[in-house]
């Protein structure tokens, strides 16, 4: 993809050191500069900006960038630098209920550790009241709203199921099929034109939005960027394996609902299927997947692997709770008659030649 444009010194130091050919050695201590003393790195458009950029280095890569640079080790140490202060702050901020870990440890000698893992996501992921951005989608939201939307998410979903898919080697037994069947129908069950990505792809077309991978990283907040940025943390660390299991069951419990009013707000707009083809693909394969993700996959690990438990507790509410900062900001822009993003009008730079 494109390289972003940096936000602070430390994003351009990582380009430059990215485009020039010559990796500063004193990238990693610049890291610690750029992290020290911030309160929340979860909207510190500097840090999350460099991220993205180092982590892409292992998905698509970054156009003008060297293959090589994926595992350089100044490069790998500056990350870690900044994944140690970002895993550090989750682990600080990211509430996982006193009573629903209660009621787990009782409940798991009767029903089994596994089941009772899979009832407290189910019940975690229920009480997730969030900003309501999925019923204000599909009752207020403008058509430029609609394409703002589709902008903000595209950071993720035009490589959709990508980062979870790192877990794939990392699980065995039970927790490793559940995972492969729910990534099997996040890429299509082999049909490159019903991979999910595919089909987003599809629904920014429909309204006249660039669908190229990483287009529109320029104009998302720090915010968005740092909700992508966290599940490829949890996703590349095979210590983190808990936190990107207990990711994806939360993110696959609170996907049914919120993609039907999604399609709703679409089609209160008047656009048709095809458009809203990837919402409604989500109302049903979702609806199967929390299933599959809470009671084989989660609960699964968690009977292989019980020293896992507090990790894929925590990475299911820091799914909610990074993603609920994300939703809470666009409802929250909407509703002040602002634009969510970064520049005012990105979300109409089309397609050259799209109506």
């Amino acid at each position: 993809m494109r390289a972003p444009t940096p936000r602070g010194p430390f994003s351009t130091a990582v380009l430059t050191s990215l485009t020039s050919g010559s990796v500063d050695p004193a990238l990693p201590e610049r890291a610690a500069e750029a992290v020290d003393g911030v309160p929340d790195l979860l909207v510190d458009d500097d840090v999350q900006v460099a991220l993205t950029m180092l982590y892409e280095l292992h998905h698509q890569g970054l156009d003008g960038v060297d293959d090589a640079l994926e595992w350089d080790p100044t490069l790998l140490r500056a990350r870690a630098v900044l994944e140690a202060r970002f895993e550090a702050q989750l682990r600080r901020d990211v509430q996982v209920p006193a009573d629903l870990v209660a009621d787990l440890e009782a409940r798991a000698p009767v029903e089994g550790l596994g089941p009772a893992v899979a009832r407290a996501l189910f019940d975690l992921t229920s009480r997730d009241d969030g900003p309501g951005l999925s019923a204000y989608v599909a009752r207020k939201a403008t058509d430029d709203q609609l394409r703002e939307l589709l902008v903000q998410r595209s950071v993720y979903q035009l490589k959709e199921a990508d980062p979870h898919t790192w877990a794939v080697p990392r699980l065995a037994g039970v927790p490793k099929a559940a995972l492969v069947e729910i990534q099997a129908d996040e890429y299509g069950g082999g049909r490159p034109e019903r991979m999910h990505a595919a089909l987003f792809a599809r629904t920014m077309r429909g309204l006249g939005l660039d669908d190229t991978h990483g287009r529109y990283v320029d104009d998302v907040p720090a915010i968005t960027l740092a909700s992508v940025n966290m599940m490829m943390m949890f996703g590349l660390h095979r210590r983190l394996r808990g936190c990107v299991v207990g990711h994806l069951a939360a993110f696959e419990m609170t996907s049914s609902q919120p993609n039907r009013l999604y399609g709703n707000g679409f089609r209160r707009h008047g656009y048709d299927a095809d458009v809203t083809w990837y919402f409604d693909e989500h109302v049903e394969a979702d609806a199967v997947h929390e299933q599959i993700a809470g009671r084989d996959l989660a609960g699964g690990l968690v009977e292989q692997q019980p020293d896992l438990l507090g990790d894929v507790l925590l990475g299911a509410a820091a799914c909610l709770a990074v993603d609920g900062r994300v939703g809470a900001h666009l409802v929250s822009s909407w509703s002040a008659g602002v634009t969510s993003l970064r520049r005012p009008g990105a979300q109409g730079t089309a397609v050259a030649g799209a109506a």
